[in-house]
């Protein structure tokens, strides 16, 4: 299951930031990765949809911060 989350976060980071995929490290924070804050909200939507939930805003800064956070976040979600 982490594997698939992880390759579904790591896919929609690709389609919406014009990076490598070798860029994708578990501590990248979006910052790290050039991401401007409408990319931010990009991706959260696309999180939102690809894993049908619905992220609190309160969540997002700790979600934001890590791509390791991303994942842990979204397998607590989802399992």
């Amino acid at each position: 299951m982490a594997d698939m989350v992880e390759a579904k976060v790591k896919r929609i980071l690709l389609d919406i930031l014009d990076i490598d995929e070798a860029d994708i490290v578990p501590t990248a924070s979006l910052n790290e990765l050039g991401a401007s804050s409408v990319d931010a909200v990009e991706i959260l939507a696309a999180l939102e949809n690809e894993f049908d939930i619905d992220i609190p805003d309160e969540d997002t800064a700790n979600l934001l911060r890590s791509v390791e956070g991303m994942v842990e976040y979204l397998q607590e979600r989802t399992s």
